[in-house]
């Protein structure tokens, strides 16, 4: 067992392997949908045609920059449907998105899945559903800090935090499994977080061990590319998020806990929905009037 809260077995694959239907985390140049291929794509005469027969695509994008333009942080989003359009409506969809900083998946009860996608734009998300056998059987836009499902399963996806006495070898598990106890059940929604730095913290093999069985796994797993490599786990412990940052050898270079709610790495910010609504009218104004 390798250093740091969340590890995979050694031999076994790293933390976050399941990523969103056609996410790339090299940026995928080559198509187009990182945030400066995006725009070249629309440039195209496939798009130009794609646009000419999806006007619900160009009525759509004036409300997506409205409700961005109004959008506050830590309150509800906007839902835009995607489920019934169209396969050239979906590849024009994309071509406007691209793919951004965070992407991740959230475990659902009975093997369904929500697969999250954030766009070029900050703040507006691609959510998609799939079945057990993978089906994809939903599949939205949504307007807002984190989609409302990745939040909500953080919250309800969650049991009682127990623990039982330390195994040998133990140093200081059960001081910070009290004061993990004590902020997890004080926090208010939107309260300050609080952080536990273990890269500060002496902990043996045998702490973090028995740290993540009490802890338990989580339902949502996000990675954000956008300072470096960090990755976001939520545990089977109400307002307790694993965050990770690694380096470009994919060696954890910091390592904590965050108690409250989702972390801000993860989320868009107040100036991020409104930079967000100007660029999507100018995609607006420049490739569909």
């Amino acid at each position: 067992m390798k250093a740091g809260f969340w590890v995979a077995p050694e031999g076994a694959e790293e933390a976050m392997t399941i990523l969103p239907i056609g996410f790339d985390p090299l940026g995928d140049a080559a198509n187009g949908r990182t945030s400066s291929g995006a725009l070249a794509g629309l440039a195209t005469g496939k798009a130009e045609a794609l646009i000419a027969h999806c006007p619900r695509v160009a009525q759509m994008l004036p409300e997506i920059a409205a409700a961005l333009d109004t959008q506050q942080e830590r309150e509800p989003g906007r839902l835009f449907d995607l489920t019934e359009f169209s396969a050239d409506e979906i590849e024009l969809i994309e071509q406007v998105l691209g793919q951004g900083e965070v992407a991740g998946v959230v475990a659902l009860p009975d093997g369904v899945a929500a697969q999250i996608q954030e766009s070029t734009m900050a703040g507006l998300w691609r959510v998609r559903f799939t079945d057990p056998d993978g089906r994809p059987f939903a599949d939205y836009l949504e307007v807002s800090e984190l989609p409302e499902i990745a939040k909500r399963a953080a919250l309800v996806n969650t049991q009682p935090l127990a623990y039982g006495a330390p195994p040998v070898g133990a140093m200081n598990v059960m001081p910070l499994l009290k004061e993990i106890e004590s902020r997890a059940g004080a926090h208010q929604p939107g309260e300050p977080s609080h952080t536990i730095t273990f890269t500060l913290l002496p902990m043996s093999p045998q702490d973090m061990e028995f740290l993540q069985l009490c802890l338990g796994a989580g339902a949502v797993r996000l990675i954000s590319k956008g300072y470096g490599s960090c990755r976001v786990l939520s545990t089977a412990t109400k307002n307790v998020w694993s965050v990770q940052y690694f380096n470009s050898m994919d060696q954890i270079i910091l390592d904590t806990l965050e108690i409250g709610d989702a972390p801000a790495v993860a989320r868009a910010a107040e100036e991020d929905f409104r930079d967000s609504a100007e660029r999507m009218r100018e995609i607006d104004e420049a490739y569909f009037r």
